[in-house]
């Protein structure tokens, strides 16, 4: 696109975020008309009117901030009670998005937006909190609502029709943030592509770059033929000399000497075809590969055509606040997808804003504190390894370590002691979660906890990860990391039962060679210390739920997922290695895969899955909360042992431990569950030679526990035996009338007493 397209782009991004928010605000806001106020619905609503108002200011359309902050003041006020939104109300809310979209386009009439938005401000003034406090409305207060309605109604123009991109007529039109000349810059040069249609060309062109490949094993193959070809020579040269040295007959020498002939030109034909096809698979690779590149970079644009609204909105907000602010943007070149391109302009408003209010001294107080008057600020992108890294930094008061701790605990999220554990990194971490703000007072600029949330969310959603560095009295610095393209992922190849899939470089922590002496276990998880950090384990077969098998090994291949203070590691069978891979989206006719996102082609034609690490981070959890585990031992080990399998269910995690120890010395495998419930569920799941059961236990006691068992169908052959301090002969009849094959009083046994009775029941380990 020519330069001078460059701001008009931005409002082509403004009037596409309009579209897309506004959406969200009518649905909503005609779901308040049909049920009660839901949390989740007006939480909604703020996020895209509070989306809305930043992006209004980043192309510095200033009745649409000052509306959309109306409108996100309304929402808040219901989120937090202080007001039920009635059917004029709504009305009015539904008028106020009609005047965003018609700003979007530079259709608005003046004295209609001034209307719409002083009557929405007016919602949350102290009349309306009267009104709504005596949650009834009288005759005279219905009466002027409905006439302000009416009114409004009269002034309000059609809705606007929404396109996906400007015609020639809106084009032409001088814009608030554009130069006049913007739109008669659409000359012969610019073509419009769908991002649909370039989506399938970079899906075309990594086919092609795919099938380029094909040819190198064919060559390997022919090669494979040229040498038992000269293998056959070889032998006809020695059958030639045998004949010569034994004095064969002339007619088998002439036709040994032809045969030898036919063969050296049939070998010179091959050589010389190997060769021009050697050629034609380098042109052909080196074809597919400049094809592909061609294609992703007819995706790319440069990073500063998201940032020529950050000067002036930098400026504005830094007057608001008076504070002396300077930005500089480094690596306006650098390329960046299209599609990522949209999305990160909010997150970096976000950014920019919260460096200003919340970082960014005062002019007086950077003097005092031995500082320039003028504050830097600075953003700052680049390419590094595979990756799009921007960095947003500013030389402000940093952040107030200990005050994020005393705000953490405040707003409940931990305790005390545990905030007091807590590092600087960890700390930190809780700046992006949903509705956290340290500020106490809400302006237009920052204090709602929305944008550090937005920040993060928007982040994770292109397979990214961010992070924050503080520095006290010098800066805070916030680190964005991106895949350069969407159409395209840095992967890691993994071998999960001898299927390869991918994933995702960006949401991976780390990965490591784990030593299983280093495996430890706890209420029966297993888990390995990283850093300061227990992090669990769990089998990626188990997760994806196909056949298990690990050889034996001292070290494991281990992946770390997640972030923050919620990371699983993820056993694999293998490393294959990182790639760089075309995404290609599942037939939408499958619907949601559980754990994959994407599938792609690897090298040599295979299918390849993409893993959707955020789905299964779920899974995990889910597995973790309702099943059970796979062990590392039994999982390496559970080709070649075959000894009989226990389950020990107990809320005493030292009687746990002390049975399953006592049980695994005599060569038993031992599983573990703190409660009859978590024990309901392993036996469900997995196949057990005896159960061994409390009887007081939290959810569902040992009594209730046996008597599903021996109820079900499938588990009623499975021996139970029941170990409980409660030795009155009433107990025990209890048990045994439950179901119980064996009663042991946890009083008067010992070793052997235990032992014995597990043999009786299902005989010795074997």
């Amino acid at each position: 696109m020519s330069d001078d397209l460059g701001n008009f782009s931005m409002l082509e991004l403004f009037r596409l975020e309009v579209d897309s928010q506004a959406a969200i605000l009518s649905d909503g806001l005609l779901a308040l008309e049909q049920e009660a106020q839901p949390v989740q619905q007006l939480e909604a609503l703020m996020r895209a009117a509070h989306s809305l108002k930043g992006a209004a200011r980043m192309v510095d359309i200033q009745p649409a901030v000052t509306l959309a902050h109306a409108m996100e003041d309304c929402f808040v006020a219901a989120q937090n009670g202080e007001l039920r939104l009635q059917a004029q109300q709504i009305d009015l809310l539904l008028k106020g998005v009609d005047q965003l979209i018609a700003l979007s386009r530079d259709e608005t009439d003046g004295e209609q937006l001034h209307t719409v938005t002083a009557a929405i401000g007016s919602i949350t003034g102290p009349q309306a909190s009267v009104e709504t406090a005596q949650s009834e409305n009288t005759e005279a207060s219905a009466t002027q609502a409905a006439d302000t309605a009416a009114d409004l109604a009269t002034l309000a123009p059609e809705p606007p029709v929404r396109e996906t991109a400007a015609t020639p007529a809106q084009a032409e039109k001088p814009m608030t943030a554009a130069p006049a000349q913007a739109g008669a810059a659409a000359d012969e040069s610019v073509v419009r592509v769908s991002a649909e249609n370039l989506n399938r060309l970079v899906g075309l062109a990594g086919e092609v770059q795919v099938e380029s490949r094909w040819l190198h094993p064919f060559a390997e193959a022919l090669l494979q033929v040229k040498h038992r070809q000269a293998e056959i020579i070889s032998l006809l040269d020695r059958l030639n000399d045998s004949l010569y040295a034994n004095g064969g007959d002339e007619y088998s020498k002439t036709l040994a000497n032809e045969i030898h002939t036919k063969a050296n030109r049939c070998r010179h034909q091959l050589s010389d075809r190997l060769n021009e096809l050697d050629e034609y698979d380098r042109r052909l690779h080196n074809l597919g590969n400049r094809l592909h590149s061609e294609v992703l970079a007819s995706r790319m644009r440069p990073f500063g055509d998201v940032t020529r609204g950050f000067p002036r909105m930098v400026r504005d907000v830094a007057r608001q606040l008076h504070k002396d602010v300077g930005l500089q943007i480094d690596g306006l070149a650098t390329k960046v997808d299209r599609d990522i391109l949209q999305q990160i302009d909010a997150p970096l408003n976000h950014l920019l804003r919260n460096a200003l209010d919340h970082g960014i001294e005062t002019p007086e107080e950077r003097l005092r504190a031995g500082k320039p008057a003028q504050a830097t600020l600075r953003v700052t992108a680049m390419h590094n390894a595979g990756m799009l890294s921007i960095h947003v930094e500013d030389d402000g008061r940093g952040i107030d370590i200990e005050k994020l701790r005393v705000s953490v605990v405040r707003k409940g999220m931990v305790n005390e002691t545990m905030a007091a554990e807590l590092s600087e990194a960890e700390l930190l971490e809780f700046l992006f979660l949903p509705g956290f703000s340290t500020r106490d007072k809400v302006t237009e600029i920052s204090g709602r906890g929305v944008g550090l949330d937005v920040v993060h969310s928007t982040v994770q959603r292109m397979r990214g990860m961010v992070r924050a560095i503080s520095h006290p009295g010098k800066g805070t610095h916030f680190h964005l990391q991106l895949p350069l393209t969407l159409s395209v992922i840095r992967a890691l190849l993994v071998d999960i039962c001898g299927e390869p899939y991918a994933i995702p470089l960006a949401r991976i922590d780390r990965t490591l060679k784990l030593d299983t002496s280093c495996v430890e276990s706890l209420e029966g998880r297993q888990y390995f210390t990283l850093g300061n950090q227990h992090v669990g384990l769990v089998f990626a077969s188990q997760v994806l739920g196909v056949s298990s098998h690990v050889e034996s090994s001292d070290f494991l291949p281990v992946v770390v997922l997640g972030e923050r203070l919620n990371r699983s590691g993820l056993v694999v069978n293998r490393f294959i290695g990182e790639r760089d891979l075309v995404v290609h989206k599942l037939d939408p006719r499958l619907g949601k895969i559980q754990d994959v996102s994407a599938a792609s082609v690897l090298e040599n034609g295979d299918p390849c899955l993409i893993i959707d690490v955020d789905d299964m981070l779920r899974s995990i959890d889910i597995l973790i909360a309702g099943g059970r585990l796979d062990k590392v031992q039994d999982n390496q080990n559970q080709a070649e042992t075959h000894g009989k399998r226990v389950l020990v269910v107990d809320d005493s995690i030292t009687v746990r431990e002390v049975e399953r120890n006592m049980l695994t010395a005599r060569g038993y495998q031992v599983d573990v569950a703190v409660d009859g419930m978590d024990g309901w569920n392993a036996i469900r799941m997995n196949h057990y030679d005896l159960v061994i059961s409390d009887v007081d236990m939290p959810r569902m006691n040992g009594f209730e526990f046996v008597r599903l068992i021996k109820q079900d169908d499938r588990l009623h052959n499975t021996p139970v035996m029941i170990v409980s301090y409660k030795d009155r002969e009433e107990d025990r009849q209890r048990g045994l009338e439950a179901g119980a094959d064996y009663y042991l009083t946890k009083g008067s046994f010992h070793d052997e007493t235990l032992i014995e009775a597990v043999a009786d029941l299902i005989g010795r380990a074997e």
